[in-house]
Parts: structure tokens; C-alpha cells; sequence
């Protein structure tokens, strides 16, 4: 069986802790029989140390077993479904230590109550491979989470930006370039930088960027704009300054070989945006812009900062959701990001981020988004204005989102751009902000009564609006939920309860 060191490790001190505490023994009696410290029994029960062949004879011959039946792999049935879970990989899959969880405490959990842990870990799975969720898809879930319990904010990357900006930017005026971080690479670390289009690597001109590691060679696909070859090239840079052991070789994922990829990844991208859209800079700048008292001016300001900071709307909407809880305490907020191909019905949410709570909207498996949503209407607006020949710039949109049947508001702000130089798709990034009386404090302008307002919902599915002139399809999942509720009154009627 293919188990690898720390599984059997794991697999090890559970054995023992199940036979000890079978034959009713502590640690401290298995330590006077066996003449093995109660420390370090503690060690190996905890799958953190493995025994050396005079220890495993001790401690056999002080509960009454042989040595092969310690040190095999096999387990009693009450155990089998901790070898299932071993097995599985599933432990490897997980980055516990990320949320404070060693593996070896998850097992405890499931040696204590090992037929009901392992019925939920293995609903847990069968929900993944009833809804189709890859091992990517989970990893990246599992990345959500861990933005959102920081509040999409981490200090030390901040810090670590702030260092590189002091040895090679000082002045806070002086923003970098596509043309500086390329000079830094090649002359401070030894990069070879090319450019390749769809004629020299026509099988890459979906990617923004590959590198080959063994000759420090950066391939740029030549259709990247400015502000996109140098988010790439700071992305570059933060793998370097970060230290990344193991890290995605290209801009998109081609194929996801480990959790840490992903990690590495965000943090490299955290890094790039923070000594593109350094802190010192973009903080004042957003301080001003919540103190705007009404929208136009909050949208004037927004498109003056994307020309000042020379940022795709991403990188600033992003920014922006990295500063708003930390520095304002405005957390109750969410990010989206769309993508679409004009002409086509569908729309696909490719990036979320919920601080808070999970907020509406947000990711639903096949079910039509409401149409109503600015992120939404904004693309399909982009799609207009392309075949008028009229997409010139980025489309900003802002609306007050009113949740039919909910007391939940939000204001919705975002940017939809035009086609991008590599892929034919659209794309919208949009802000959202909870109405409530403190961010109500906290940002000015979200009192001004000129801001358009307009009822939505979730999905068509789940929405009772019958004058619904973008409704996609019939509201099932409403009907059906109305059903029940019929028929529940129905039954309280007869006195079921």
C-alpha cells in the first residue's frame, strides 16, 4: 500500500492509542510498563514521531502484542475508516495547518467517533463529485476562505512590498512601469525577457506568460497591454521576493499540482498589486473618495485614479477590498468578477469574495444570474456599445441593489472593459457594499438620492418579480418552495404538525 511517511506515522500512534486504550491503560501505565517516557508515547500517538525497533518491542511486549501486529498497516474495523481517509489523500489535499489544524488532531477526532466523522467526510466528497468539483475547484475554495477569514488583507506581504518599493521606488510619486520591473528582473536576477504571439508559440496565445525555470526565460505574449504586462512581471516578482518554493510556471491555469500553487500564486498577485498600487499612494486617494458626498463625483474620482495609478480596474477594485475593512471598517462587502462573450446568453462568475457573511450575489450552480445586476447589465451594455463601435473605454456602472423579499441593500459599483487582447471575452469586476447605518457614516456618498436603485434577486429560478422584462427562466425553485408551504398549512389545518 502506497502511504506516504507522515501517514504512517499518523497511522502508527493511532494503532497505539486504540490498543492502549483498549486494554483500559494511561499513557503514564504504558510508560512504567514499557520504560518509554510518557512524553514521547504522547509524541507518537500523535503521529509526530515514529518509534525505533527497540521502543516498538517495548511497547508491544507491554501490551501483551507482537511486534508485526503494531507495526502492520492493518487496522481493526472500528479503524477502517481512518485508513480509508489516509488512503485517500484527502490529508494532503487539505492545508490544515493554514487554519490551525494538524492532521494528526483531525484523526483523533475521527478515532474518537469514527462511523459519524466519516460519514460527514465522505458527504463532504460525495457533494463534490455529485456538483462536479474538481480537486482545482476545491483548492480554490479552500483559498476564498482563507482570504476571508484575513479580510483580504495581509500584513506581511504589505510589508514585504513596502521593502521593495524603499530599495528600488522610494519616492511614493514615482510609479513603477512594465519597462522598470523587466530592467529589475533581467539586470538584479538574471531573466532573459521575450515577447511570443500567436505566430512564434501559437499553442501559448492564450497565456499571458510562461517561464522556463532552468534558463530564468520569461515569455510575455506581445498583446499584452501596459498595465497587464506589468502586473505580470510584478506577479514575476513576487514569487521572487516571497520566497515560493512551488509555484505555477504560467499566467493561467493549465493544470493545478498542488494546494501551495494556488497559494503561492495569490500571494505573488498580492504582492504585484501592492508596489503597483503602492499603499502610501492609494490610501489617501481612497480616503478622499468615501468622503465624496455624491456619486458623480465618487465616479469622476474612481476614473481619475485609474489614470493616475496607471491600474486595470481589477487591480484597483481589488486594492480597494484590501483597504476598506482594515483601515475603514467597511467588511460587510463583496468581489465579482464576470466574464462574457457577446452575443452569447450566458455569463460566468470566474472570481468571488465575500468578507463577513456571504452576501448576494454569489455563486449558483445552474441557475440564471439575475439580469438586473449591474455586474450583469454592464456587459450586456459593453456588448451594445461594441457592435456601435462606440467601446472606447471601460464602462463604469453603479446602481443600489434592493433584494426583493429581503431587507438586504447594496451598493454596486463596477467596471466592464472591452474585448481583451488575448481571449474574446468581456469582463466585469464589481464592488458591493452592504447598506446599513454605519457604512451609511462611513461613506458619504451612499446617501445621495441621485443613485439609480433597482429590485433584484438571486436567479430567475428563485424570483417572484412577474414584470421582469430580462427574466432568463421561470421561477421553479420559487414555485416549488410555495408548494410546500401550501402544503404545510394544509397539514397544520388538519392538526399534523
Amino acid at each position: 500500500m502506497d502511504f506516504s511517511s507522515n501517514s504512517i506515522r499518523i497511522l502508527f500512534g493511532l494503532k497505539l492509542r486504540q490498543l492502549r486504550l483498549d486494554k483500559s491503560l494511561t499513557q503514564y501505565d504504558l510508560a512504567d510498563m514499557s520504560g518509554v517516557s510518557v512524553s514521547y508515547i504522547n509524541e507518537i500517538e500523535k503521529g509526530k514521531k515514529y518509534p525505533k525497533t527497540d521502543k516498538i518491542i517495548a511497547l508491544a511486549a507491554a501490551m501483551g502484542v507482537t511486534y508485526e501486529t503494531l507495526v502492520s498497516l492493518q487496522l481493526s474495523k472500528k479503524m477502517e475508516p481512518i485508513y480509508e481517509l489516509l488512503r485517500s489523500n484527502i490529508l494532503r489535499d487539505l492545508p490544515l495547518s493554514m487554519f490551525g489544524i494538524e492532521p494528526a488532531d483531525l484523526l483523533e477526532l475521527l478515532a474518537n467517533a469514527p462511523t459519524k466523522l466519516s460519514a460527514f467526510i465522505s458527504t463532504i466528497m460525495e457533494i463534490g463529485r455529485q456538483y462536479n468539483l474538481s480537486v482545482e475547484e476545491f483548492y480554490f475554495a479552500v483559498l476564498r476562505t482563507y482570504v476571508e477569514m484575513h479580510e483580504n488583507y495581509f500584513a506581511e506581504i504589505e510589508e514585504t512590498a513596502d521593502r521593495f518599493l524603499t530599495e528600488v521606488s522610494p519616492d511614493a510619486d514615482t510609479m513603477l512601469t512594465a519597462d522598470s520591473l523587466a530592467q529589475f528582473l533581467t539586470e538584479r536576477h538574471g531573466y532573459t525577457i521575450e515577447l511570443f504571439d500567436d505566430q512564434t508559440h501559437p499553442n501559448l496565445a492564450s497565456l499571458r506568460s510562461v517561464l522556463l525555470p532552468a534558463e530564468k526565460r520569461l515569455l510575455l505574449n506581445q498583446t499584452l497591454t501596459p498595465d497587464q504586462r506589468a502586473f505580470t512581471l510584478g506577479r514575476e516578482v513576487g514569487f521572487l521576493y516571497l520566497n515560493s518554493k512551488e509555484r505555477p510556471l504560467t499566467s493561467s491555469w493549465v493544470e493545478v499540482r498542488s494546494f501551495d500553487q494556488v497559494l503561492t500564486n495569490f500571494q505573488a498577485s498580492y504582492f504585484a498589486g501592492a508596489i503597483l498600487m503602492r499603499r502610501d499612494r492609494v490610501l489617501p486617494l481612497v480616503e478622499q473618495w468615501l468622503q465624496l458626498p455624491t456619486w458623480a463625483e465618487a465616479a469622476d474620482a474612481l476614473e481619475q485614479m485609474l489614470d493616475q495609478l496607471q491600474a486595470t480596474p481589477e487591480t484597483l477594485l481589488h486594492r480597494m477590498s484590501n483597504f476598506l475593512p482594515h483601515y475603514f471598517g467597511i467588511d460587510q462587502l463583496f468581489f465579482l468578477r464576470f466574464e462574457h462573450r457577446p452575443g452569447d446568453t450566458l455569463f460566468d462568475l470566474t472570481k468571488e469574495m465575500h468578507l463577513a457573511r456571504l452576501h448576494s450575489p454569489h455563486g449558483i450552480a445552474g441557475e440564471h444570474y439575475c439580469r438586473r445586476w449591474v455586474s450583469l447589465s454592464m456587459l450586456a451594455e459593453l456588448a451594445d456599445c461594441q457592435q456601435r463601435n462606440e467601446a472606447e473605454k471601460p464602462l463604469l456602472r453603479a446602481q443600489i441593489s434592493e433584494y426583493i423579499d429581503s431587507q438586504d441593500a447594496y451598493f454596486v459599483f463596477g467596471l466592464a472593459r472591452p474585448l481583451t487582447p488575448i481571449r474574446d471575452l468581456n469582463h466585469s469586476v464589481s464592488l458591493g457594499i452592504l447598506l446599513n447605518d454605519a457604512n451609511r457614516q462611513r461613506v458619504r456618498f451612499l446617501n445621495d438620492p441621485a443613485i439609480n436603485r433597482r429590485a433584484v434577486n438571486e436567479s430567475c429560478e428563485r424570483c417572484r418579480a412577474t414584470d421582469c422584462l430580462e427574466r432568463m427562466a421561470p421561477p421553479l425553485l420559487l414555485n416549488k418552495r410555495e408548494r410546500v408551504a401550501n402544503l404545510k398549512n394544509a397539514l397544520q389545518e388538519l392538526g399534523v404538525r
